[in-house]
């Protein structure tokens, strides 16, 4: 999977990532020639007292360390822009895709997961890259170089690296072995971690209001626990493998100076000589180190690459068709044709056979008890859910032939829980018409009975507005939400029990604007007071989720238990005679 997904969103950078190699085999080719010049001035130079042979050496050695620092510096910069680059071109696919998913897609990753998996997962994937230009170039150009370049200036020393090379290869790689479990246990615990701290803030409230602080502190030090336990254990083995790494190298240095030094003692071996292998030595066995950090880094990075590839393979299942059509005949015009919805894995039905018609100017009341479908109902025009049987039309179109912008555009929706993003009062007006002037905003914010408040905001328009719109009451968010709705000037507004925050008073005269403002929208509502919706012409009365009467408020006195019932328990048994 890692594999996968770097040769595909690395194809972009294919040539700094050419020119990555290139500058880094020069480095590696200098890094290798300098201990042999090196050796030379100490056998030639210094031996022979040949000064002048010392300071050419010297300028070469010079010359030689500022090409392999010059290759060293474009090599990291060319890396970490391809590597940056890759990462935000993966942010942004994920955040594309998650945009298109579902209500049901979200559910099943979860908020707190796909914010780790855009962010810490493509930056392990993002550093893996780096390092991989940075290290894992070098490491096994050094590393095979240095085994050349100390076998062919010291032979009878070289069994010394067919000792020191096995041994390193094994401490590392059982340790390598026992981290990549616990690599992937360490992202499952960031993703559990994250969800409880999202719930904890959001619902910071309830817990408040409920005296819960003490039982989620336990619940969060619980996740808190788990995860710092699975990182304990990997930093056991990262101090168990650097001692470990260090104590080969030393052993080996010991090794080359006992048996070396005897060796010249001897006249075999050169001091220059001595000195060079030991350089190469060293590069071999840090060659070795960085693939073993590297090594370390592709487990974690593999597992991130996994999860970041399951987001992207899935596909919303709420896509458009690739005839989609952008064409509505009949603006305004809302219709369910026998809609039938099942949530996956549900026995029975949330709706059963639903039918009824929209027309423009209509006010239609959608009412029931909790738990009826109404919400879900109002969901299925949208297409935010999809009909499991029947059909949905908007503008005399089958929602699930519309191109989702355009479908989009037809709608006005006020969400049962409306949501204020972080910004100012006019740039969250603006989300419903980008090109909207002031003075549209003022009159949307008058017909939604808002202007009081805002003008008494510091700013006005421009009054800053917090992440979610915890700085406003829920009755303020509430008439924001709508005048947003009303700013896009849509052929059909939606209301899931909009007004639900508002008093009976801010209420009564939001409907009265509303009514000649609106007077060739189509209006569905979703209401909980009877007494708000009695002048609609068609009230749809829900029961466990079939159409169990329809008709005016008069009619449905008349026909309709289930409605009269639902009179008297808010208006008393007089409303319903």
């Amino acid at each position: 999977m890692l594999v996968s997904l770097l040769r595909t969103h690395l194809r972009p950078y294919r040539i700094p990532l050419a020119g990555v190699l290139v500058l880094q085999l020069v480095q590696v080719m200098a890094s290798l020639y300098l201990p042999n010049l090196n050796a030379n001035i100490i056998d030639t130079g210094v031996a022979l007292g040949d000064t002048g042979y010392i300071w050419r050496t010297g300028a070469l050695m010079l010359g030689v360390s500022v090409l392999q620092g010059a290759c060293t510096v474009a090599a990291t910069w060319l890396a970490a822009r391809s590597a940056l680059g890759m990462g935000r071109d993966l942010r942004a696919l994920i955040f594309r895709r998650v945009g298109d998913f579902s209500e049901r897609e979200v559910s099943v990753f979860g908020a707190g997961s796909l914010i780790t998996r855009s962010t810490n997962d493509v930056q392990q994937v993002q550093m893996l890259v780096l390092m991989s230009c940075t290290m894992l170039v070098t490491a096994p150009l050094l590393a095979v170089g240095g085994v050349v370049m100390a076998v062919t200036r010291a032979p009878s020393l070289s069994w010394l690296i067919a000792v020191a090379v096995p041994v390193l290869i094994v401490v590392v790689g059982l340790t390598v072995r026992r981290m990549v479990p616990l690599f992937r246990a360490f992202q499952e615990r960031l993703d559990s971690i994250n969800r409880v701290l999202r719930e904890q803030l959001t619902g910071i409230r309830v817990v408040r209001a409920f005296v819960r602080e003490e039982v989620e502190t336990e619940r969060f030090e619980r996740a808190n626990w788990d995860i710092s336990r699975v990182g304990e254990r990997v930093g056991q083995l990262f101090v168990f493998l650097f001692p470990a790494t260090m104590l080969v190298l030393d052993v080996t240095m010991v090794g080359v100076i006992w048996f070396g030094g005897h060796q010249v003692e001897a006249g075999q071996v050169e001091v220059g000589t001595l000195v060079a292998f030991m350089t190469y030595l060293m590069q071999i066995l840090m060659g070795i180190v960085m693939a073993s950090f590297m090594t370390m880094m592709i487990p974690r990075a593999a597992v991130c690459a996994e999860r970041i590839s399951e987001v992207l393979a899935t596909d919303p299942s709420l896509a458009a068709p690739a005839d989609a059509t952008s064409d509505f005949p009949r603006p305004g015009e809302v219709e369910m044709r026998d809609v039938t919805f099942t949530y996956p894995g549900a026995e029975e039905p949330v709706l059963a056979e639903i039918s009824f018609i929209a027309r423009p100017g209509q006010t239609v009341a959608v009412v029931g008890s909790t738990g009826s479908g109404k919400t879900t109902l109002i969901n299925l025009i949208p297409r935010l859910l999809e009909a499991s049987a029947g059909t949905v039309l908007v503008g005399g179109t089958d929602v699930r032939r519309a191109e989702p912008e355009a479908l989009w555009s037809q709608l006005g929706l006020v969400p049962q829980k409306p949501f204020l993003f972080a910004g100012t009062v006019a740039s969250n007006l603006r989300l419903g018409r980008e090109e909207a002037t002031d003075e549209e905003l003022w009159q949307a914010l008058d017909l939604a009975q808002a202007r009081d408040f805002v003008d008494e905001m510091d700013g006005g328009l421009d009054a800053p507005i917090a992440q979610g719109g915890t700085n406003v009451s829920g009755g303020q968010r509430q008439r924001l939400a709508i005048a947003r709705a009303l700013v896009r000037r849509p052929a059909v507004l939606v209301f899931d029990d909009s007004f639900s925050a508002l008093d009976v008073a801010t209420d009564a005269r939001l409907r009265a604007a509303l009514a000649p403002a609106t007077a060739g929208v189509t209006r569905i509502v979703v209401a909980q007071r009877v007494s708000t919706i009695t002048e609609a012409d068609l009230i749809l009365v829900l029961d466990e989720g079939r159409l169990a009467a329809r008709g005016t408020h008069e009619e449905l006195l008349a026909t309709s238990r289930t409605y009269r019932e639902i009179v008297t328990s808010q208006l008393g048994s007089e409303a319903a005679a």
